[in-house]
C-alpha cells in the first residue's frame, strides 16, 4: 500500500483503489467465514469484525484536510492491526473445526464398532438359538387325537359349572 505523494497528500486514485480492494478482501473474508460449516462464536466475531471494518473503510474520508496523512496513517495501522487478528482468530477458528472434525470421526468410527459387535452378538445367539432348537424332536400328533384339555369337565363350562357333580376323568379318585 505504497502511494504517489501530490500537493494535497496522496493520489487518491490511488487510495480509493487500495480501499476498494481491502473491501473486497473483507467481503471476500466475510463470505468465506460465514460459508464456513460448523459456525461458533469465532467465527461470529469475524463476521462482525470484518463487517466493521468494511463499514469503517467506506466511512473513511482520507480527503480530510486537518491531518489527512495522519489520519491515513492511523487507519492502515488500525486495518493492519484489525487483518493481522482477523487472521490469528481464522487461523485458531480452523484449528478449532479441524478438532470438532476428528473427535465427530472418531465417535463415528466407535459407534460402527459398537453397533457392529452388537450385531454380532446377536447373529451369535440367533445361531445358538437355530442350534438348540435343531436337536429338539418333535412326534407329530394325529389330528384326531383329544388333548389333555377334552376331558377335563371344568374346561368346558368352566369350574363349578353344570359338570362340577360329575365324575373325576378316569386316574383320579
Amino acid at each position: 500500500m505504497r502511494f504517489s505523494v501530490v500537493e494535497t497528500g496522496y493520489d487518491q486514485r490511488q487510495v480509493d483503489s487500495c480501499l476498494d480492494e481491502l473491501g473486497i478482501r473483507l467481503s471476500r473474508l466475510a463470505a468465506r467465514a460465514q460459508g464456513a460449516a460448523g459456525a461458533t462464536r469465532e467465527w461470529d466475531e469475524i463476521r462482525e469484525e470484518a463487517a466493521w471494518l468494511s463499514g469503517l473503510l467506506q466511512r473513511l474520508d482520507l480527503d480530510d484536510s486537518s491531518g489527512g496523512r495522519h489520519a491515513g496513517d492511523a487507519a492502515r495501522r488500525e486495518a493492519a492491526d484489525l487483518r493481522a487478528q482477523a487472521r490469528v482468530e481464522l487461523a485458531e477458528a480452523r484449528e478449532e473445526a479441524r478438532q470438532v472434525r476428528e473427535r465427530a470421526y472418531a465417535d463415528a468410527v466407535q459407534a460402527r464398532r459398537d453397533f457392529e459387535a452388537a450385531l454380532y452378538a446377536r447373529r451369535r445367539r440367533e445361531a445358538r438359538v437355530d442350534e438348540i432348537l435343531s436337536q429338539v424332536t418333535v412326534d407329530q400328533v394325529p389330528a384326531d387325537t383329544p388333548t389333555a384339555a377334552a376331558g377335563v369337565p371344568g374346561s368346558r363350562m368352566g369350574v363349578g359349572g353344570q359338570d362340577a357333580g360329575s365324575q373325576p376323568p378316569p386316574g383320579r379318585r
